[in-house]
């Protein structure tokens, strides 16, 4: 078990914990930096997915997470930051204008949204989130001559001091700028939660009650938390819709909320890192089922005729979650790695399981 012993107050506030863990980080990015090099344009497209799934999965744990607020209409601000971006780019701002100004709309957005929705709690917000989604659907349609309707939109292509980086055409460049993005967002994501401002989230996530006792505004808090969340989501849908290069109303259903919950759920409730894990999982499960199907075919067992065994899988796996390890992937991964640390005194029962939190619904 390892023992930090702190000289200075600088230490507290430090990001990493020791110098072993600046340097895993280290590593990691080398690798990540590295990967076009390592592996062919398939692959490369892949994680390329997986680091806005994980960055759309940063903008949802603000929210569930780390505020307690149950959101199913996610996908709405992904088609927000998708639409948002490529209209401004269709109307001749460049990209490094257009994503920021795309992400700060849907923010925007989603704390207006937001003012009158956190009001509410529980199953009640969730149905209010998923009526937002509803509306922007509709509003999708309505606003032909920006998004193009029912028909949809083309992304145009992204080009940065002259270089490309095209999802199509210049697949590696656009890999790092997903990476960089993300590198930075997460960055900034690690020390908003050392904030004040962080620290009164999950004081409002463990206990209303208590959070207004320390003088903290719960309303306003839940609706920057909010709003926060909605504008990294903007974020990721802006990439997402250069990743597809055309798509329409249809790319962000329902489905794709729910594939956020899983991502966040799976991944680990309040972690950053769950966010990651959860992204993992959820671009990994699909290529999974593909090999699988093309392996049982040789062998004489055909699966092409079940329809929705990536939809069952994915339930079997958060059922299997919710009941056996609530706290998700990195949870799980805190407990080998504590068991490990401690051994050989570690206990049978010392992972008993708890609420990863205490919500408490008493206003009086």
């Amino acid at each position: 078990m390892r023992v930090v012993f702190k000289t200075s107050y600088n230490r507290d506030i430090d990001l990493h914990e020791h110098g072993q863990s600046r340097g895993k980080i280290a590593l990691l990015a080398a690798i990540m930096i590295a990967l076009p090099f390592l592996v062919g344009d398939y692959y490369l497209a892949e994680a390329a997915n997986t680091l806005i799934w994980a960055l759309a999965g940063m903008g949802l744990m603000v929210a569930v997470g780390h505020t307690g607020q149950v959101s199913l209409g996610h996908a709405a601000f992904l088609a927000i930051g998708a639409y948002a971006d490529s209209a401004l780019m269709n109307a001749g701002l460049p990209f490094v204008i257009s994503f920021p100004v795309a992400g700060l709309i849907t923010g925007l957005f989603g704390a207006l949204i937001a003012v009158p929705a956190v009001r509410m709690s529980g199953i009640y917000l969730a149905i209010a989130t998923l009526a937002v989604f509803a509306i922007v659907e509709e509003l999708v349609i309505l606003l032909e001559p920006i998004t193009g309707g029912v028909g949809g939109i083309m992304a145009p292509s992204i080009t940065i001091l002259g270089i490309s980086f095209d999802r199509y055409g210049a697949l590696d460049h656009f890999y790092w700028l997903c990476l960089a993005i993300v590198a930075l967002v997460t960055w900034g994501y690690a020390n908003l939660m050392r904030s004040p401002t962080g620290r009164s989230f999950l004081a409002v996530r463990d206990s209303e009650v208590s959070a207004r006792a320390l003088g903290i505004n719960v309303t306003r808090t839940r609706a920057l938390a909010f709003g926060l969340s909605s504008g990294v989501t903007g974020l990721a849908g802006a990439l997402m819709g250069h990743y597809i290069g055309f798509f329409n109303y249809e790319l962000f259903s329902i489905f794709i909320s729910i594939n956020l919950l899983l991502v966040v759920t799976i991944g680990g409730l309040g972690f950053i890192q769950g966010a990651f894990l959860g992204a993992i999982l959820i671009t990994a499960v699909p290529q999974l089922i593909s090999i699988m199907r093309d392996n049982l075919v040789s062998v004489g067992i055909d699966l092409s005729g079940i329809p929705g065994l990536d939809t069952m899988i994915f339930s079997l796996i958060l059922i299997g979650f919710i009941i056996y390890e609530p706290t998700g992937l990195y949870g799980r991964w805190l407990k080998i790695r504590t068991w490990f640390e401690i051994f050989p005194l570690a206990r049978k029962d010392m992972f008993r399981r708890q609420k990863s939190y205490l919500k408490t619904e008493r206003m009086r």
